[in-house]
């Protein structure tokens, strides 16, 4: 019996649909979500991101458009954003859990990169796991133990909302000099330091909020508590790029991701200690003594603040000029160079302050 056109036109379209990638879905950023993301999940999205891949690109379509110029600006379309460059749930989920078992992934962003990837080997290494570095079954298990939610709702307040912003800050430190508080930009950016996160992530998880109305509630993170066991020596590895403090038994206390000098102005070599602490520091610049920014070639004092060049806090060493201190970009963590010391986020170099022991904590600069 021959089979009639009608059908083996319909059986041609259907398999030529079968040939191209359906669009992925982004991932479910609602705090039940988060909360409840495990790694079967994330394993399933990746492999489907690769199936998507693998397929040839749905071919535009090309009946004739309308005039753009006739169309209303209010009217215009965005394109959707794809999923792979959206933070994931599971990734969420992860990187609190590591920053509350104290191998700081930096920022957390819900994104895979190399901080999150130092983290996860530095929590094989805190707990006798003989892992590879990557997020396995065996990494899971071990963490999840942890089950407290990742994400939890936060209301905002009067003090959120009137706090000691500086909307426009300069870059010049010239023009820094000038002001008397190097503050936030505003309560997005406050915010997303106190809970660890980065801004764009805090966003994400509340798209259209107002972060100038109090009682707003966002979706935010929970990174749960700073460590609290005194750091007798101090390793930073420039190799690794990253800060690891141990107690007095030899037990490792927390890792860090960190910005360690660059080649025009290295980190310092050997051994030394922690002579103090402070918190908000001015910063002291000297271009003959350290570097030049911009055309500044005086002494300037800058003020304290978390966007100005040393964070939120100093951890002065023996060694004159350098230090361990926060930055103003917590997402550039060793992404970028420094100017010879140590750069932590802020929230990181603050708990590490808290744990140093003056005159008696060790730092060992390792290549």
């Amino acid at each position: 019996m021959r089979t009639s056109l009608s059908v083996l036109t319909a059986f041609f379209l259907a398999s030529s649909a079968a040939a191209f990638a359906a669009p992925l879905a982004p991932p479910d950023l609602s705090e039940g979500a988060v909360n409840a993301a495990v790694l079967s999940d994330w394993q399933g999205r990746q492999e489907a991101m690769k199936q998507a891949e693998a397929q040839p690109a749905e071919p535009e379509k090309t009946e004739a458009k309308p005039d753009a110029s006739a169309q209303p600006a209010g009217n215009a379309k965005t394109a959707s954003p794809d999923p792979k460059d959206l933070p994931d749930p599971f990734l969420i989920r992860l990187q609190v859990l590591l920053d509350r078992a104290h191998a700081s992934p930096g920022v957390i962003d819900g994104r895979a990169g190399g901080n999150t990837d130092k983290a996860i080997r530095a929590y094989e290494d805190m707990n006798d796991l003989k892992g590879n570095g990557q997020v396995d079954e065996a990494l899971w298990k071990a963490l999840s133990k942890d089950d407290a939610p990742a994400v939890k709702t936060y209301e905002l307040t009067r003090e959120d909302v009137d706090g000691r912003y500086v909307k426009d800050m300069p870059s010049d430190y010239a023009e820094m000099a000038k002001l008397d508080w190097l503050g936030y930009r505003d309560a997005a950016e406050m915010l997303a330091e106190r809970f660890h996160m980065d801004e764009k992530l805090l966003r994400d998880l509340n798209p259209g909020a107002d972060f100038t109305s109090v009682g707003t509630k966002l979706l935010v993170t929970d990174p749960g508590a700073d460590p609290e066991m005194k750091v007798a020596r101090i390793v930073v590895d420039k190799s690794k790029g990253e800060l690891i403090a141990y107690d007095k038994e030899g037990g490792i206390v927390l890792v860090d991701p960190a910005t360690i000098g660059s080649e025009d102005t290295p980190s310092p070599s050997g051994t030394m200690k922690v002579k103090g602490s402070a918190r908000e520091p001015t910063y002291e610049y000297n271009p003959a003594k350290n570097f030049q920014q911009g055309k500044n070639r005086k002494k300037l004092t800058l003020p304290a603040g978390p966007n100005g060049p040393v964070g939120i806090v100093w951890i002065d060493l023996s060694k004159p000029t350098y230090g361990i201190h926060g930055t103003p970009e917590p997402s550039q963590i060793d992404k970028t160079a420094s100017h010879g010391c140590v750069r932590l986020t802020n929230w990181d170099a603050q708990a590490l302050s808290r744990l140093v022991l003056p005159l008696q904590t060790v730092v060992e600069f390792k290549n």
